[in-house]
């Protein structure tokens, strides 16, 4: 991976990132509503990316995030960083989330190419194609 570079993890993947690094940070970058009410990944962190009422982006995302990884970017000399992880409904949302954590100088910035729901179907369904629940992964609803 380069520190220029948005990676991009099928659901699986990231789960087994998430279970393997106990220092991994899965953050849910949705609209408090969709966030609260379709549901979640199971330890994710809320940190919309894009909410209500105005639909802008968060002014504040990147230093929210470092809030969560107690201000830096999780580095220790000996290791690698922290990994990022971040997920939204389809994966459209937290790629361009994602590469503006590396714009800002995180070094290990993951998005969930599927997302929580993943794309449409033909009869307009989401999670019937991919996505995080679709592969079975733990999720719960408010």
């Amino acid at each position: 991976m380069t520190d220029s570079k948005v990676v991009s993890l099928s659901p699986d993947k990231a789960w087994e990132l998430l279970q393997n690094d106990p220092r991994a940070l899965l953050i849910d970058i949705r609209a408090t509503l969709e966030y609260l009410f379709v549901g979640h990944p199971v330890g994710a962190v809320h940190v919309p990316w894009i909410d209500e009422p105005d639909w802008a982006i968060n002014p504040h995302f990147v230093t929210e995030v470092r809030r969560l990884l107690l201000g830096g970017v999780s580095c220790d000399i000996d290791q690698e960083c922290a990994p990022v992880i971040l997920i939204c409904r389809s994966g459209k949302r937290s790629k361009e989330a994602a590469a503006a954590l590396v714009a800002a100088g995180l070094k290990r910035v993951f998005h969930v190419s599927e997302g929580f729901e993943g794309d449409l179907d033909e009869q307009h369904h989401r999670s019937t194609l991919g996505g995080w629940r679709f592969h079975g992964l733990p999720w719960e609803q408010c």
